[in-house]
């Protein structure tokens, strides 16, 4: 997979919501075959993994006790890690662009909790001021064009005090070729192009838009949408984790992150 710089697509939210739909709806099945036990996508409790180096929630606890709180996962895929919530206690909305991916999770859920919504990041389908904790792992953040309006809208619903934990692909991956093995150890694509990654069809039509920012420009939004960072973690590949997923692999985790996860609230 090469990275293809398509200028139209860097602030074309309609468009890359529609390419993404369109891939999660069509990949759903393969990625669950490939991916759904790591994640724990077909247990009725769900889990909650941050990101392929396998950091879990039960471990890192950065969400904190959600017990009684209204948590909302943005980008929830078939919900593992909603599902994975709603039995530590916590009023769960996930919401996801794929319906195909939510159709997954939809047989699992007990007792209406989660409560499984298709909408898109950019334009939250929820009130003002009324979600003690949101967070993301690897879901949306990447692929929308306006991210910085996701941070927007994730600040609107949160109630003073409010902690928003999401995880994306560390951005110093993106001058990396996507390649688990030495190929991809070699650094080729300027970080500081923020050209999106598109996939087309045979007609040209965006398929899969992945679009890339720096360190320096997610806190950025999170700082411009009153968000406070407070930690930055960047997970070491862990000893004996052997899987490879993608571009992740034992022998680039042992060099440099794969992922980045920002930890950061509203304040009071």
């Amino acid at each position: 997979m090469s990275h293809r710089p398509v200028p139209d697509m860097r602030h074309d939210s309609r468009g890359s919501e529609a390419a993404n739909r369109r891939w999660w709806d069509g990949d759903a099945g393969a990625y669950h075959a490939e991916h759904g036990a790591f994640l724990g996508a077909e247990t009725p409790g769900g889990e909650f993994v941050w990101c392929p180096e396998g950091l879990h929630e039960a471990d890192a606890g950065l969400l904190g006790d959600v017990r009684g709180k209204t948590v909302l996962e943005v980008g929830c895929g078939s919900a593992p890690c909603a599902r994975w919530l709603a039995g530590r206690g916590a009023h769960v909305v996930g919401v996801d662009i794929s319906r195909g991916m939510l159709d997954r999770g939809r047989p699992l859920v007990q007792g209406g909790n989660p409560l499984l919504v298709q909408a898109g990041a950019e334009d939250l389908p929820i009130a003002d001021g009324v979600v003690d904790v949101a967070c993301s792992a690897f879901g949306a953040v990447p692929f929308v064009a306006d991210s910085a309006r996701v941070m927007r809208e994730v600040a609107r619903v949160l109630r003073p005090g409010g902690a928003f934990v999401f995880s994306v692909n560390h951005p110093m991956r993106w001058i990396f070729r996507d390649d688990p093995g030495p190929a991809g150890l070699e650094a080729v694509l300027p970080y500081f192009d923020r050209s999106p990654y598109v996939e087309v069809d045979d007609d040209g039509v965006p398929t899969y838009v992945e679009h890339h920012r720096t360190v320096g420009d997610r806190v950025r939004e999170l700082v411009a949408a009153g968000l406070q960072l407070y930690d930055l973690i960047e997970p070491e590949w862990p000893e004996g984790l052997e899987q490879e997923w993608g571009q992740w692999s034992p022998l680039r985790g042992s060099i440099f992150p794969g992922t980045a996860v920002f930890c950061c609230r509203k304040p009071e």
